[in-house]
């Protein structure tokens, strides 16, 4: 994945760090309707939505995925690259939590 940029590179006006340290990075995500992102990666991470809203994720390897996530909601997400679509009619907002190593 290392010439796969990372979120912050690939999508400032979609991600935006609130907090980094030596054990985890914060990022402020938001994705407006209709809008995609490139292909970019994470490490390892906790998502908590802020919002109801789809999102369509798509992987290196072609393959999609949509999630419908509600406001409370929390996911674990493993490492990896993915490109983003938000599908839905309502902004897509989450706080990430990137684990470090």
């Amino acid at each position: 994945m290392a010439q796969i940029p990372d979120a912050l590179q690939a999508a400032p006006d979609v991600y935006k760090l609130l907090m980094e340290n030596d054990r985890v990075r914060v990022l402020d995500v938001r994705v407006k309707p209709g809008e995609k992102t490139k292909m970019h990666s994470h490490p390892e991470r906790v998502v908590y939505a802020l919002s109801d809203h789809k999102l369509k994720f798509t992987s290196i390897d072609g393959e999609s995925r949509e999630l419908e996530l509600k406001t409370g909601q929390v996911l674990w997400l493993e490492a990896g690259a993915h490109a983003t679509e938000n599908t839905g009619k309502t902004e897509a907002h989450n706080l990430a939590v990137e684990l470090k190593e």
